[in-house]
C-alpha cells in the first residue's frame, strides 16, 4: 500500500477527527511511515462551519457507485461526495490504496475499529490493534461487498472506519481524542508493517462482533415515537441482550422485551444522529475471528 489518506470531519458536528487532522497537518511526522505517503482530508468543511451533521444529506451514505456516477444528484453532500470520490478514488479504480475515516458517536462504544473485509490483511489489522490496544473493540460490516457500501471509506479497496465514544455532538473530549489518535497510530503502524513484511506474530484469534440488524425506537400507527431505550440498555453498548430482556420503555411505563432468538449485542444505542430515522441501536453477534 503506497497511499493512505485520513479523513476527518465526514460529519460536521464530530469534532475529535477534525482537530486531530489540525493537528497532524501542524506535525505530519506523527502520521509519516516510511513505505507509504499519507495525506489528510477534511471531508465536510461547510457542514463543520455550521456545526451540523451535514447541510443536506448524510455525506457517509453517498459513495454508492451508481450515486456517484449520477450527475443529478448534486445537492452540497452529494457533490462533495463526487469531489472526494475524484480526489481519492474513482471508486472501483482508485489512486488511493487506504482510508482511515475518522468518527465519533454519541454512544459508549468505547474506541472501535470497524472493518468492512474480512480478508487476512483485515483479520491481521483487527489482531494487532487489539493486541496493542484491549480496550478496543472490533466490529464487523462485511454483510455487503466494498464496492456496495455507500461509506466513504469503501473508496477505496481497503478502508476502516475509527468509531470513537461516547462524545456529545459539537464537543471535544480527551479521553475519546486520545483513543481516536492511539488507534489512528496502530493502524498506520500495522500497514507499515504489512508493506515491509514484518508483522509480529499475532493471537491466534480474538473476538469481535458481526452487525446483525438495526432497530428502530417503538412508534405508533401514525409513525410518532411511543418510547424510549429501556434504561438497562442504556450506555451498554456490547453487553448481552437476551430474548425476554427489557429493551424499550414506552412513555406509559411499559416495558417492551426484546423478541429475537439470539444472543445479541447492542451498539450505537441511542446514537443522537440517528434519531432522524427514528433508530434506537445497532445489533451484533458475537464472533471469534480467525487470524
Amino acid at each position: 500500500m503506497k497511499t493512505v489518506a485520513v479523513v476527518g470531519g465526514t460529519h460536521g458536528n464530530e469534532f475529535s477527527g477534525i482537530y486531530l487532522l489540525r493537528k497532524w497537518q501542524q506535525q505530519p511526522e506523527r502520521i509519516a511511515r516510511n513505505s507509504f505517503t499519507t495525506q489528510t482530508v477534511f471531508a465536510n468543511p461547510k457542514a463543520f462551519e455550521e456545526n451540523k451533521r451535514y447541510l443536506d444529506v448524510d455525506l457517509n451514505r453517498q459513495f454508492g457507485l451508481d450515486d456517484l456516477n449520477n450527475p443529478a444528484l448534486a445537492n452540497y453532500e452529494q457533490s462533495r461526495a463526487k469531489v472526494i470520490n475524484q480526489q481519492l478514488g474513482p471508486k472501483g479504480n482508485a489512486k488511493t490504496d487506504y482510508i482511515i475515516d475518522l468518527h465519533n458517536t454519541t454512544s459508549n462504544m468505547g474506541p472501535t475499529l470497524i472493518l468492512l473485509q474480512t480478508d487476512a490483511f483485515n483479520r491481521q489489522l483487527g489482531a494487532y490493534v487489539k493486541a496493542r490496544m484491549p480496550e478496543a473493540v472490533v466490529v464487523l460490516e462485511d454483510q455487503t461487498s466494498v464496492e456496495e457500501h455507500l461509506f466513504l471509506s469503501s473508496i477505496t479497496p481497503q478502508g476502516v472506519i475509527v468509531e470513537v465514544g461516547p462524545q456529545s455532538q459539537s464537543v471535544l473530549r480527551q479521553d475519546v481524542l486520545d483513543w481516536m489518535e492511539t488507534m489512528t497510530q496502530h493502524i498506520l503502524d500495522f500497514i507499515e508493517l504489512h508493506n515491509t513484511d514484518a508483522v509480529p506474530e499475532l493471537p491466534a484469534s480474538y473476538e469481535a462482533f458481526k452487525y446483525e440488524e438495526t432497530l428502530k425506537l417503538p412508534e405508533d400507527e401514525h409513525g410518532e415515537r411511543i418510547g424510549m431505550v429501556h434504561r438497562n440498555v442504556q450506555d451498554a453498548d456490547f453487553k448481552p441482550l437476551r430474548p425476554g430482556d427489557p429493551i424499550y420503555t414506552l412513555f406509559d411505563g411499559t416495558e417492551v422485551c426484546w423478541e429475537g432468538d439470539y444472543e445479541a449485542y447492542p451498539h450505537f444505542i441511542n446514537e443522537a444522529a440517528y434519531y432522524d430515522n427514528n433508530l434506537a441501536m445497532s445489533l451484533a453477534r458475537k464472533v471469534t475471528v480467525e487470524v
